[in-house]
This record gives C-alpha cells, structure tokens and sequence, in this order.
C-alpha cells in the first residue's frame, strides 16, 4: 500500500499552504516547507478540467470502450475537487456528471422521441443523475483531508456507485466504472470481488495517479524535491499498487471454481433473433410480426438442425417481448407460439408481456412453453426501466410529456428470482429436473438480482432482452459488455437473446463465442453445460459494496468534525 509518509504529504495535519485562491483550502497556517500542500487551481479551471475528465470517462464506456480513460477520468476529477471547499467540490462533481452521461447514456433520447419538450426530459434525466457525481465531489473534497485519502475517495466513488444504483426508481447503475474494464487485465477479479470490487479496484487505480499529479504540482517550488518526491515517494508505490493489482488480475483471469464440464451434464440451448420491423421508438410497434419473425426463425432453425448443421436443442431461448400480447388471452398469438413450439418439439423460453395483475397493468415476463403441457412456468421481471416500463408520478408527467403514452399500461414488478425448475430431457435422455436462471434485459445492472439468480440454484443462465428502440445507439454494446461482466463475474456460460441485437452466447471467461449482428435474423445452437458452484463474489461482493459505502460515509464525517475542531482549517 501507499508509503505513510507520502499519502500525509497530501491530506494530514502538517500540511503546509501551497498558495490560496477563491478555490482552494488552505489545510495548515504552518508551512514547514517539508510536505507538498493542495494543489492551486482558480474555479474556472477546476470545472474544465471536472468537464474534460467527464468526457474521458464517458469515451471509456462501449461502444467507444478506450477504457485507459476511465483512469484519467477519476484522477482528473479528484485532482479537480481536491482540496477545496464541499460546496465548490459539489460542483466540480456535478460537471464531471454532466459531461460523462452526455456521452455514455446520451442514448436515453431515442425513449423520448423528438420535440423540445423531449429533449427537456432527456437533459432533466441526465441533470438528475448528475447530482450523484455532484455528492462525490463533496466526498473527494472531505476526505482529501485525511490520511490515506486515495483509499478513502475510491471507497466513496463505490459509495456513490452503490446509491445511484438503487435510488430513485430503483436505481440507474448503467455507468458503474467495472464495466469499462471488461477488456482488461482487472477483469480477472470479477469472480472474486464482484463488480462493486472491481469498480473500487479501478477508482483506486485512478486515485493513486491523481496522488502522484497532486504530489508533482504541490511539489513543483523545488526541482530537487521535485525529484525525491517522484521517485521516492510517490512514483515507487504508485507503480507498485499497479503492478500488483493489475499482476493479481491476469493470474487469476483463469479460475474457475469447477471443472470445464460443469457438474458432468450438458445442454443444447437454441438461441432464436428473429428481428423486428422499424427501428428506434417506431420497433415498439408491429407486435404480430414481431412474434411471427421469431416463428420463422424458429422454423429456419430447426431445418437447419434436421439438416445436420446443429445438434438439437434441448429447449430454445426466445428474447423478451418476443410477443408484446398475452398469449394466454390472444388465441392468434396462442397459436403463433405454439406452432414454433410443434415445429421444435422442445420447450421454448418465450419472452411475452402478460396482462395484469390488476386492470391496466401488465408484467415482462419469460414463460417456460412445453411442447405437451403448455406453459409450466413463469418469471416476472423484477428491476423495470423507469419510463420505459412505468412512469413514476404518472398522473401528473402524462400531460406534460404525451411522448410517455406509447409506455402503454403500467408494469408490475416481480417477486421472486428468475431461477426455473423445469422438466428437461437432455441430449434425447430421460427427462430430468434442471434449473434454469434468467435475467431480463435491464436487470443485468442489478447486482442483488443476479445472485439471487445463482443462489437459487440456476444451472444454466439465460438473458432475454430487448433492444429493438436503442439499436444503432451504445446502449446495445453497453449491455453486451454488462454480460460479459456477469459472465466473468458468476463464471456461468450467457446465452444472450434480443429481437433484433446483439444476441449471443459468452463463454464463462469473459470471452465472446456467437455473437450477430444488429437488425438481422439469426439463430444457433449453442453447448452449455449445466453448473452449481457459487464464486465467491457472489457471496462477498453485496457486503464488500455496502462495507465500502458505510466506511466513506463515516471517513466524510470523521472530516467534517476534526475541520470544525481545527480554526486554522475550512469547514
């Protein structure tokens, strides 16, 4: 870890004036000339330099994936809120919000169509989450003025990852700094400490240059001391904490808690793209066709199969609104799936919109279809995109935003995990039970959602998506990238389905094995063998996250008290 001397050479008590502008702290009255101070920077450039990181770390998500800039996109917000005060801090970390989600989530727009009032609503989306980053700012601001603050300000960007991820509406963890590094030798961390770990490994990678930027500046009075602070202070371990990290994750990029078989049985899953009309907002309609392309596709498959160029599957994995009408309360619809169904002669893993539970609301659901017993299981998604799935406050956004009726009825959330006990003969054997997992479409960025896919059992783990309205945006190689992650993260082989891209199948390293294109029909069948052993992220990482958070929250008060108790420091 960092050499002590050199972290307090930043944050502890003797720390001497650098020099003192409208936004700078001064952190001591003594200046013993023999430690590096806070680093002076007038306000104006703080922002820059805030909006500038921003954008480094917006270009560090898909579908740009330079994820050497998430790196400098940390380090340059925590030098530009460093050593200032709360409230100018805040501000620094909301511009830095600003400009990152422009860039990463600027693809909200297609959900919201055009007009002025529209657009309103995208930019009041991303000035609202904003705020968050806004919070980390005064979290980088409070804790640079303690010992070890680099630990400190990467525990609080979990921190601010771990409530941005759950509130309001349940959360919008879409942008969380582990799903950059995907690419990366860090991934092999994943199945050890999660993504929340991972987002804390590559913020104190970031913090640890912003140390070094801060030590250099604060130290550039002296050429001397210049050069003893780099190379003895400040260089020597920063290097080390990189090479040990990033050492740490390439040795263990190939663990894998069992064996390449699994527990010994394999399944032939089917995965079915069938492609959809129209593009953008216009994709949301048309749901007939949309389920008769997947009939076809369905069909196409299986000639394919008689004709030898695939095994056969054990059941197929259709995507998520795969039929946006009840097929129970539709008998045309009804009939469509249960002809594909005949076709296969195997289940399929149909992703339908259900009417109810109650008079004008409905649920996203996957249903387990068997061939001779109808549907003999359902999930219901549980994590619903607000105002993609449901309105909060919808009574009085409707008449604001009229954009917002093509929601259609309300979502319900579900309640249980999306892990399935259902009858399956694998390879033509006799039938037996197998748990199949699911997750649907936005829940891959929920983390509680995906263990309790695993520790409820799931043998296979399937995702049904739909990303009809975003294709030709980032969102669609951002949640191939979150797959991935959950891949690596859970070591479980991904069967990906969308209805119209990118479907796919990951390999339980990580690495993509099918993969299709974007608006095009498309179908495999792909080898997954059935699996059981929980990693340990899964069992730590909820508690590694929260631990995290709760220790930022109480190093920002530990700050806050002893600046009030010292006059010759800010409050």
């Amino acid at each position: 870890m960092l050499n002590r001397d050199a972290l307090a050479a930043t944050g502890g008590a003797d720390t001497p004036r650098v020099c003192a502008d409208a936004g700078d702290v001064s952190t001591s009255t003594r200046p013993t000339g023999k430690r590096t101070g806070t680093v002076a920077m007038p306000m104006p450039l703080r922002l820059l330099l805030a909006v500038l990181s921003g954008l480094a770390m917006g270009f560090a998500f898909q579908p740009y994936a330079l994820w050497p800039l998430v790196f400098l996109g940390i380090a340059g917000l925590t030098v530009a809120a460093h050593g200032t005060r709360p409230r100018r801090g805040f501000a620094v970390g909301y511009f830095f919000g600003l400009a990152m989600l422009l860039v990463a989530i600027g693809w909200v727009r297609v959900i919201v169509g055009g007009g002025a009032v529209a657009y309103l609503g995208v930019v009041g989306l991303i000035g609202f989450e904003a705020l968050f980053f806004g919070f980390g700012g005064i979290a980088i601001s409070l804790v640079g003025r303690l010992r070890y603050w680099p630990v400190m300000a990467a525990a609080a960007w979990t921190g601010i990852e771990f409530v941005y991820s759950r509130y309001p509406f349940g959360g919008f963890g879409w942008t969380r700094a582990a799903y950059t590094a995907v690419n990366t030798p860090l991934a092999g961390l994943l199945p050890f400490i999660g993504t929340a770990g991972l987002s804390f490994v590559v913020a104190l990678l970031a913090q640890c240059l912003a140390w070094l930027v801060i030590m250099i500046i604060g130290s550039r009075r002296s050429a001397g001391l210049l050069t003893r602070v780099v190379l003895t202070r400040a260089l020597v371990p920063v290097l080390a904490v990189w090479l040990i990290l990033m050492g740490a994750g390439m040795a263990l990029r190939g663990w894998n808690p069992d064996p390449a078989d699994g527990i010994g049985k394999t399944a032939y899953v089917g995965i079915v793209q069938g492609n959809v009309p129209g593009k953008g907002i216009d994709a949301l309609g048309r749901m007939r066709t949309v389920t008769a392309n997947h009939v076809k596709q369905t069909d196409h498959l299986m000639d394919e199969v008689d004709a030898g160029k695939y095994p056969k599957p054990d059941f197929i994995l259709w995507p998520e609104n795969s039929t946006d009408i009840d097929p129970t309360a539709d008998v045309i619809t009804h009939d469509q799936v249960q002809s594909a169904v005949d076709r296969a002669g195997v289940p399929i893993f149909v992703g339908a919109v259900m009417n109810g539970p109650g008079p004008d609301e409905r649920q996203t659901t996957g249903l387990w279809w068997d061939p001779q017993r109808g549907i003999i299981a359902r999930y219901d998604k549980r994590n619903l995109v607000p105002f993609g799935e449901w309105i909060p406050f919808r009574d009085q956004l409707l008449p604001l935003f009229p954009i917002l009726k093509l929601v259609g009825a309300q979502s319900v959330p579900g309640t249980k995990p999306g892990a399935l006990t259902v009858p399956l003969s694998l390879g033509g054997g006799p039938e037996q039970k197998v748990t199949v997992g699911d997750a649907i479409c936005f829940e891959l960025a929920y983390d509680d959602t995906i263990y309790s896919v695993i520790t409820s059992g799931a043998q296979l783990f399937m995702v049904q998506s739909n990303n009809a309205t975003y294709t030709g945006t980032g969102q669609v190689a951002q949640q191939f990238a979150i797959t991935r992650a959950r891949a690596m993260e859970t070591r479980r082989e991904i069967a990906v389905a969308t209805t119209n891209g990118v479907s796919g199948f990951i390999g339980r390293d990580g690495q993509i094995e099918w993969q299709t294109k974007e608006r095009t029909a498309d179908s495999t069948v792909v080898t997954m063998p059935l699996r059981d052993a929980i990693t340990p992220a899964v069992r730590i990482a909820p508690w590694l996250e929260r631990g995290l958070a709760a220790g930022a929250l109480v190093c920002c008060v530990i700050a806050v008290i002893r600046g009030r108790r010292r006059p010759g420091r800010s409050a």
